[in-house]
């Protein structure tokens, strides 16, 4: 494994067949491919991939224009390596790819490398399929959510699992601020907050003192601090306001409502949003099992041998049923699929609203605490503007007024419908986009990133300035069940630094207790045999389904070689990246090469190993796309969503899953058995200048 700062020489351009010729103005915002005397050239420290020509300068969105920034504060990834010495223009620079953390540099100036891979995980599960469009994004940033986009039970798992280390894990945070306040085991804060309300209160000047209040905290981040002093999530009791002992046992992050350990930061949270989502009935069932049919390959037979393990709660209501003497019938059940298909219906709105409400959350968060390199003040100053109208609204609105104004609200509701409808109608015929133009996102939030743009613009970053981030690391070995560091003096809790000791760690008693258990010989159950046996035999059955799957490659099944490889061998060497990609094309063996020395970057296959050292032009490319040709980018699955469960379940080993690539002559590319599926996916979202969409 090379060295962090090891300089790849990854091959240069690479030849492409002749493109056919493109309808007029068609997608306008991506480069022509064709031959002409307008050149694609390599980022340089004047020059981008992220620019659409030569010619026009202008960055595609405010993302892109980031990305080419000159940033104040640098990181590893925003530093000028094309004037290093013996370095050639174009070349891509290892930055630690698959390295310790902890020998890894910071990447990105003003952003720990730990909050920086939090994002870029985050990213990794919830893209699963990108357009590129030729509309100017709301906002002015791109990766925004499309209008139709498509309901799957994985992207409502992904969107509730948002909502859950977004929007409830804050919530959270402020019920167990008030119960702080409300115990008054912090007398002196309790007593000020006391103080002021009394004094608002006495003289009518409440929501004046509260928008005030939101002012003070916006423009002043220091006060946030001061007026709501942090304290690990975990260790605050949310009916007493005081120290209690985390659900886990011991307090081993800060972030997660049950202070589980953690291998890296974030991932309690994350486990726990899963778990979460695992714990909902029904529709959930299938989110948890990850049913995303949009992903799964097409008429995958192997896939359609298996039992839909979703039908299971609908089975077991009408066995139920069967059990008390109704024996249902399907075939004369009238209501069975109309209420299945109004359920089903209906889950697509309500994921888009799910959806809708992390991304406004998040938005927030970034415009309160921004990320370089998006602007502090800016976002700030808009929100201050519109609470500074609100406390000049406050100051003279009466009580009187506020209760006129909210039944007369009511009234025309209920029986102003005629001119609702009509006042609609003429809306939406003289400003067709009205209700867009009003959204937060294109107002008072415009220009600030939810999550997933912030990581699109970091992951850009690295790419104009060839140095790809290093994906977030992972391992194998369990998080260290030891409470994480902590400082007592720094919390304004009512306890002494003996009790919080005791709160944070896990309990000798507990600890000998679930040692004694782990120790203890496990007794055999004839339901653990039965159970291995199915195991076993479902295991044979599924490595006998491979090599039979060999066998019909060889003589041309489509089906069969796109199985090829999907599965790890034993003692497999750690995948490479990040120019080389370990995949299979058409069943064959080979590597996904990315090129960016040439004129035309490029995204090429080829069944030779040049371990990220070639020097020239690979001659044996069995396909080759421009970057800037990539129209569409869709995460596919080794295998359909119910064949992935039993066979993770029968071998304990990860699928390999693959990669769709739609160029803009609408030629498909399908790759599979990719190892470094997302690393690959994020590289090529980040390289062009093309304007995403999410679907």
């Amino acid at each position: 494994m090379p060295m962090p700062g090891y300089v790849f020489k990854d091959g240069g351009p690479i030849p492409d067949s002749e493109l056919q010729e493109r309808e007029a103005g068609q997608f306008q915002q991506l480069p022509s491919t064709s031959n002409s005397s307008t050149a694609f050239s390599t980022p340089t420290s004047s020059t981008s991939l992220l620019a659409t020509n030569n010619n026009d300068r202008t960055p595609p969105t405010e993302s892109h224009a980031l990305a080419n920034a000159d940033h104040e504060v640098r990181g590893a990834s925003q530093q000028d390596y094309s004037a290093a010495e013996g370095e050639g223009e174009g070349e891509v620079r290892n930055l630690g790819w698959f390295e310790h953390p902890n020998d890894i540099a910071p990447l990105v100036g003003g952003l720990p490398n730990e909050e920086l891979w939090t994002l870029v995980r985050r990213f990794n599960k919830q893209m699963y399929h990108v357009k590129a469009t030729a509309e100017q994004p709301p906002g002015g940033l791109d990766l925004y959510i499309a209008d139709e986009d498509e309901f799957s039970p994985d992207k409502l798992r992904s969107n509730v699992e948002r909502l859950y280390m977004t929007v409830i894990i804050g919530l959270m945070g402020l019920g167990k601020h008030v119960a702080r306040l409300r115990s008054w085991r912090e007398p002196r804060r309790t007593g000020a907050f006391c103080a002021v309300y009394s004094l608002a209160w006495m003289f009518d000047f409440l929501l004046p003192t509260f928008f005030t209040t939101l002012i003070v905290l916006i423009v002043y981040p220091p006060s946030r601090a001061i007026l709501f002093p942090p304290a690990p999530l975990a260790l605050v009791s949310s009916k007493t306001g005081g120290v209690q002992s985390p659900q886990a046992g011991v307090l081993g992050s800060h972030d997660s409502a049950t202070g589980a350990p953690e291998k890296h930061q974030g991932m309690a949270v994350e486990q726990e949003a899963h778990n979460f989502v695992s714990g909902i009935g029904s529709i959930a069932l299938s989110s948890a099992a990850g049913k995303h049919e949009q992903g799964d390959p097409e008429s995958d037979p192997l896939d359609k041998s298996v039992p839909d393990p979703t039908r299971l709660a609908t089975a077991g209501a009408e066995a139920k049923v069967s059990a008390a003497g109704a024996v249902p019938d399907a075939h004369h059940d009238k209501t069975k699929q109309p209420m299945e298909e109004a359920m089903w219906s209906k889950m697509r709105p309500i994921m888009h609203v799910i959806g809708d409400i992390a991304d406004g959350w998040e938005r927030v968060a970034n415009a309160l605490s921004p990320t370089p390199p998006f602007p502090k003040e800016a976002p700030r100053l808009r929100l201050v503007g519109c609470l500074a109208a609100l406390v000049a609204v406050s100051v003279v609105t009466t009580s009187e007024m506020v209760v006129k104004g909210t039944s007369f609200g009511i009234g025309l509701g209920f029986f102003g419908d005629p001119i609702i409808w009509r006042a609609l109608d003429l809306l939406n015929t003289k400003f067709p986009r009205w209700q867009k133009l009003l959204e937060i996102r294109n107002t008072i939030l415009k220009g600030v990133p939810t999550n997933a743009q912030l990581t699109i613009t970091l992951l850009r970053i690295g790419e104009a300035n060839k140095a790809p981030l290093p994906p977030p690391p992972s391992s194998d070995q369990p998080p260290p069940s030891r409470p994480k560091s902590l400082n007592g003096d720094d919390l304004s809790l009512d306890a002494t630094n003996s009790e919080i000791h005791e709160a944070i760690h896990e309990d000798p008693s507990d600890k000998a207790a679930s040692d004694a258990a782990a120790a203890e010989k496990p007794k055999h159950r004839h339901g653990q045999h039965i159970l291995g046996f199915f195991k076993g035999t479902t295991k044979t059955g599924v490595e006998t389904k491979f090599g039979i799957d060999k066998v019909k490659a060889k003589v041309g099944s489509t089906h069969a070689k796109n199985h090829l490889g999907i599965l790890p061998k034993a003692n497999e060497p750690l995948p490479s990246g990040p120019v080389d990609f370990k995949a299979r094309y058409h069943g064959h063996k080979g590597w996904i090469y990315i090129s960016t020395t040439g004129a035309v970057p490029s995204v090429s296959f080829s069944r030779t190993a040049y371990d990220g050292r070639v020097d020239g032009e690979i001659s044996d490319a069995l396909f080759s796309i421009p970057i800037h040709d990539i129209l569409e980018l869709k995460k596919m699955g080794g295998l359909g969503w119910k064949a992935k469960l039993v066979v993770g379940w029968a071998t304990g080993k990860t699928v390999a899953d693959g990669l769709e690539i739609t160029d803009r002559s609408r030629n498909v590319w399908k790759l599979t058995a990719i190892r470094l599926r997302d690393e690959l996916f994020n590289r090529l979202i980040a390289m062009g200048g093309q304007k995403w969409e999410s679907w």
